[in-house]
């Protein structure tokens, strides 16, 4: 009879195990799809601008709209996505990817087209193998996560700095810089991401930190690409 409990209990664990792991894979999958959604928009976004708007796009005061309106945007749906439904947020993280695509649009008149795409797997090669590391090592990350925001911030001040003095040595430094802190930051948002999934959770909650999750991934991997594309992609 102690035996039989023993089997029975052992079979139901086993079961839960496998209910996880598919929810989590499922979980897992929807961010990933997402982002990588949001980055394909992004890019053909930021094509079509290019192609359409030509060099007049960089004296336009509409250029500014541009830079800001994704900042603004990422700033709400942060602020505001636990009251906004999945379907709501979904279509904000889509809408920011594609102004983003209209800022990134003024890369094609600063690098050649062969460096962008070559920067672009690059940098696509370069995500997947950490993201994969973050989502399986067991190493517990999550005491970066000071260390890695503290250097975003320096990053954008940096970078802010730098718009003055015009240096081209501050900004090489500041590239590497954010290749290591952003490389990092891929490993770290994918097992924070990862641990944020609830069995327990009703879809709504669910999508919710799908989205979120995407925007995290999807900003590491624009801003790693950004910072390898300055370091080594060929200008016009």
């Amino acid at each position: 009879m102690s035996n039989y409990d023993q089997n029975a209990a052992t079979s139901s664990a086993d079961r839960t195990v496998a209910a996880l792991d598919a929810g989590l894979r499922a979980y897992m999958l929807r961010v990933y799809n997402y982002m990588a959604i949001g980055v394909a928009l992004t890019g053909l976004v930021a094509m079509l601008t290019y192609q359409l708007a030509g060099p007049a796009l960089l004296q336009s005061p509409l250029m500014w709209v541009f830079m800001l309106a994704p900042l603004a945007l990422v700033f709400f749906i942060g602020a505001r996505i636990n009251t906004l439904s999945a379907e709501t947020a979904r279509v904000l993280f889509f809408a920011y990817a594609a102004l983003v695509g209209l800022s990134l649009s003024t890369i094609f008149f600063v690098y050649t087209q062969a460096s962008i795409t070559r920067v672009f797997f690059i940098s696509a090669a370069t995500f997947g193998a950490l993201s994969l590391w973050g989502y399986t090592t067991r190493r517990d990350l999550s005491g970066f996560g000071t260390f890695l925001f503290m250097g975003v911030i320096g990053i954008v001040i940096a970078s802010l700095v730098n718009l003055f003095l015009r240096s081209s040595g501050l900004d090489w430094i500041i590239s590497v810089v954010g290749v290591g802190v952003f490389a990092g930051l891929t490993a770290y948002d994918t097992q924070r991401i990862k641990g944020m999934y609830d069995r327990s959770d009703d879809a709504v909650s669910t999508g919710r930190k799908a989205v979120l999750g995407a925007l995290s991934l999807y900003l590491d991997f624009i801003n790693l690409f950004m910072m390898l594309l300055r370091l080594v992609g060929n200008r016009r």
